[in-house]
């Protein structure tokens, strides 16, 4: 998130983290929320790099955000499945 202060990114984690929680609908704090959002914009910045898409500003960012934050819930979701 270059250029981006604090208060944006956790903004777009935040944003992020509430959209990823939509697919499918949990209920999860507003905290948990921010960190999923903040590990999901590391996770879609690396998949974004690796495919090399680049997505700027504001919508960009959370775009990408999103999408790692559903990766992450996504995995999560295979790990902690029950048996």
């Amino acid at each position: 998130m270059s250029g981006m202060g604090v208060f944006a990114a956790a903004l777009i984690g935040i944003l992020a983290g509430w959209i990823a929680d939509l697919l499918p609908p949990r209920r999860h704090s507003l905290f948990i929320k921010l960190l999923i959002g903040v590990i999901g914009s590391f996770i879609g910045a690396f998949v974004a790099s690796r495919i090399d898409l680049h997505l700027a500003g504001f919508l960009g960012e959370l775009i990408v955000s999103s999408v790692g934050a559903i990766l992450f819930l996504a995995v999560l979701g295979l790990i902690r499945r029950p048996a």
